[in-house]
């Protein structure tokens, strides 16, 4: 009897791969501080990127206005945003307004693919003028992109392709802008590749 007891007791026990009892494991104190550790690292980790990441921007806290009329002052001092044009002072009161790069592409008659790249400087009479080009931009671009990708590149070759496209373009932002109309096109860079 006491031997079925002793077999009862052995069979109740787990085994190991030759039979014998395996013993529990216990997690050490230490092990289980660096898991805590690691835990609160991870966590406080995560909790601070999001708090930086996700934190307002301070202008957006201040708010769009102030942002509007900061950009307002800062293209009349010709410190303008080089995203919507740049304000210079040229002689006998007339301002040069520096457009934002063009880059278009152009058509060829062997299907290779050109690029067109135009920096426009356009001659204000005055600051309305100006004035009128910036809420304008998103249509002046317009134009421009579907004006400049209908030319191939014979068109722009010499001084009279130079000519007639500074011509065309005056004429297209005019149409724009009316009643207000810029006095010259200036072509900064124009680069065909």
């Amino acid at each position: 009897m006491a031997k079925d007891k002793v077999k009862e007791a052995d069979a109740d026990a787990p085994e190991g791969e030759e039979g014998e009892a395996a013993p529990k494991k216990k997690l050490s104190p230490k092990i289980l501080i660096i898991a805590g550790v690691a835990a609160a690292l991870v966590l406080g980790g995560g909790g601070a990127g999001a708090f930086f990441l996700l934190k307002p921007k301070p202008e957006a806290a201040a708010g769009k206005t102030v942002k509007k009329e900061k950009k307002k002052d800062d293209k009349k001092k010709g410190e303008g945003d080089k995203a919507v044009g740049e304000v210079r002072e040229g002689p006998d009161g007339v301002l040069f307004y520096t457009m934002p790069s063009i880059v278009v592409n152009m058509q060829t008659a062997d299907g290779r693919t050109t690029f067109l790249k135009l920096k426009l400087t356009l001659e204000a009479p005055d600051q309305e003028t100006v004035d009128a080009l910036d809420p304008n931009m998103p249509r002046l671009q317009d134009m421009f992109q579907t004006f400049l990708r209908e030319l191939r590149p014979e068109d722009l070759q010499g001084s009279q392709g130079s000519y007639q496209l500074r011509m065309e373009i005056q004429r297209r932002v005019n149409m724009v802008i009316a009643p207000a109309k810029v006095n010259a096109v200036l072509i900064e860079e124009m680069l065909i590749n």
